[in-house]
């Protein structure tokens, strides 16, 4: 699952080519999520690092993550 939604959301990633000559890379509707390298592919890889730790962060506050096609992640903690 956490790799279908990672895959789904990297595949909504846009990237424009900046003026000073590097990449700029996000992903819509994941807020606070981007990207800067000097080359499109270190951009990509950049972006989806940066993913993988915000939704471990995410995951690790509690937040509600959003639901990306038809994915969606959530912790669950259990009471005792």
């Amino acid at each position: 699952m956490l790799t279908n939604y990672i895959q789904a959301a990297m595949y909504k990633a846009r990237y424009k080519l900046l003026g000073d000559g590097t990449f700029f890379g996000e992903i819509a509707g994941l807020y606070g999520l981007y990207a800067n390298a000097p080359t499109l592919e270190a951009c990509r890889e950049e972006l989806q690092e940066s993913l993988e730790e915000w939704i471990v962060l995410g995951l690790q506050l509690g937040h509600q993550l959003p639901v990306v096609d038809g994915i969606e992640l959530s912790f669950k903690k259990e009471v005792a």
